[in-house]
């Protein structure tokens, strides 16, 4: 790869053992998928939970944090995803106290990095929302597709430890979705019918992963009437990178790239799919049956502030007989705590998470301590997930979720 000065710099260690390390990594990984050279970035996004980090990848945070003898400066902001727990939850949870101390070993060498603890997947919605053009490198797959589609933003995903020397080095291999001609339509869908809830956002998405069918497809979809929130296309965005590991999508008329289709390509595309109502459906339904349920949640990704003001007005007036958990960002709980949102659905019986994701909090584990098997959830990502983890996964609005919490059985 062509090094800057700077760059040469730091290879030759001039900047610190940290930095040498960390611009090493990046040129093998440049190398590995062909950049030619580095571009700067503005900030770095960390995947920061120890269930994928684990014993040696907590030792290797801690260890490149002692390099240099002292905190690092790091040369971007760099802010983490969602932690394998909240410390606050844990007993609730059942968590493992192993699990809990290397949580607490993780925090500590990241905040030794200088690393910013945000503990969030919706940083777009809640830290700073990357600007158009805008060069970042990011990590967890919902932020990364959010932030090339509807910020127009431009990142691959990022492995942790490549994110991490991002935020050390201020730069990333050019390559991938940092360039114009990657992030072309490669694939043309047609949609006839518009969703109308989170989860019926989510199950196109989930189409439409299915069908793009890899990392590098770029679909650009057609079709939909209105523009969705932000909410929509968090859960949008989300189902489609974790069936697809999609990491861009456009939409016509919608996203900024795709002011008209033949912005993206897709006017030169035959249309490769057509996907309507019925598609949508079947797929809810797979993971839908009539089934009691054991726990409830409402997690990746986490929640926003108007998601739990929803929440909220559904959990009114009820008592859960079942485990409710809403897992939000530590930057939406104190607004829900102070607007009373956290308490409504708490004197319901439920609980509000902070700074988490429920895949990533050893759930498993948690499953086995509570006795947990049926999961009823409005996020077709986490039902796509949950499987691996033995449990059975029920998908359903947010209004018959809560009503599954109340009644114990998920009710058609």
């Amino acid at each position: 790869m062509k090094l800057d000065e700077v760059e040469r710099a730091m290879r030759a260690g001039e900047y610190g053992a940290a930095a040498k390390v960390a611009l090493e990594h990046q040129i093998k990984v440049g190398e590995f998928f062909g950049a030619a050279e580095f571009v700067a970035v503005t900030q770095a996004h960390v995947m920061a939970d120890t269930e994928s980090l684990g014993e040696a990848g907590v030792r290797w945070l801690e260890s490149l944090a002692a390099l240099d003898g002292r905190p690092l400066r790091l040369r971007v902001p760099t802010i983490t995803d969602p932690r394998g727990t909240d410390f606050a939850k844990a007993s609730v949870l059942r968590q493992p106290a192993w699990a809990v101390e290397l949580e607490r070993r993780a925090v500590q060498a990241f905040a030794r990095l200088g690393v910013l603890l945000t503990d969030t997947c919706i940083n777009y919605q809640t830290i700073q929302a990357p600007a158009r053009g805008e060069s970042v490198a990011f990590g967890d797959t919902g932020v990364v597709i959010y932030s090339n589609s509807v910020c127009g933003a431009r990142s691959n995903f990022e492995g942790g430890p490549s994110a991490i020397a991002a935020g050390i080095t201020g730069r990333t291999p050019r390559y991938g979705f940092h360039l114009d001609a990657q992030r072309r339509a490669t694939l043309r869908f047609r949609v006839d019918w518009s969703p109308r809830t989170l989860n019926d956002w989510g199950a196109l998405g989930g189409l439409v992963g299915r069908l793009a069918g890899n990392y590098w497809s770029v679909p650009v979809i057609e079709g939909l009437a209105g523009v969705p929130g932000s909410d929509a296309l968090k859960h949008f965005g989300a189902a489609m990178a974790s069936f697809g590991s999609s990491a861009m999508f456009h939409l016509v008329g919608v996203t900024p790239e795709a002011t008209r289709l033949e912005d993206t390509g897709g006017d030169k595309l035959p249309v490769a799919h057509r996907i309507g109502e019925a598609d949508v459906r079947a797929l809810q339904a797979a993971y839908a049956n009539e089934e009691d349920v054991d726990v409830v949640v409402f997690s990746a990704p986490q929640l926003s502030l108007y998601e739990l003001r929803e929440l909220a007005a559904l959990c009114d007036g009820r008592r859960l007989a079942k485990p409710l958990l809403a897992v939000t960002s530590p930057q939406v709980k104190p607004d829900a705590d102070r607007l009373g949102l956290t308490a409504r659905i708490e004197s319901a019986g439920g609980h509000v998470l902070s700074g988490m994701c429920f895949y990533q909090s050893y759930a498993r584990e948690i499953a086995e301590a509570n006795g947990w098997k049926r999961l009823a959830t409005n996020s077709v990502k986490l039902v796509n997930i949950l499987g691996g983890y033995g449990y059975v996964p029920l998908l359903a609005s947010m209004e018959r979720c809560v009503e599954a919490a109340e009644k114990g059985r998920l009710l058609r």
